[in-house]
């Protein structure tokens, strides 16, 4: 059975409401994993985790939205964003925020090196898949 579009609002919507922190639904046909924006992350890595395309000579590798969503470079208006052009990242290190559907979602940066240009503006729209960063060696 698949699920359309409104029975995962409807799914996020009893979240919102409710008390958990964390929920994870698999069937062999769907996997659902939510953490609330203060819950700790598990240990595996998230389904949704960024994807990085790496070259292996050292080139210039592209981080890219895990999901489509609204993309925030900042955990919050007037804050100093996650990263700038010149930082240092490593795999873990969380380089902006994608929003779907009022639920915020950090992205890792997936890959070590250092920004060397963010390809989406702040409060984009933006597809999965779509090149945020790129990262040079």
């Amino acid at each position: 059975m698949a699920l359309t579009d409104d029975d995962v609002r409807e799914i996020l919507r009893l979240i919102d409401e409710s008390e958990l922190d964390e929920l994870r639904i698999e069937t062999d046909e769907f996997k659902l994993h939510v953490v609330r924006g203060g819950a700790a992350a598990p240990e595996e890595a998230p389904p949704a985790e960024a994807q990085a395309v790496a070259a292996e000579d050292g080139a210039v590798r592209a981080i890219q939205a895990p999901m489509p969503g609204t993309f925030y470079r900042a955990e919050g208006p007037g804050m100093a964003p996650f990263v700038d052009v010149g930082a240092e990242v490593e795999p873990d290190t969380i380089v902006c925020i994608i929003e779907i559907m009022k639920m915020m979602n950090s992205v890792p940066a997936g890959v070590s090196g250092t920004i060397v240009e963010i390809c989406a503006e702040d409060a984009q729209v933006i597809a999965d898949g779509e090149t945020l960063f790129r990262v040079g060696p």
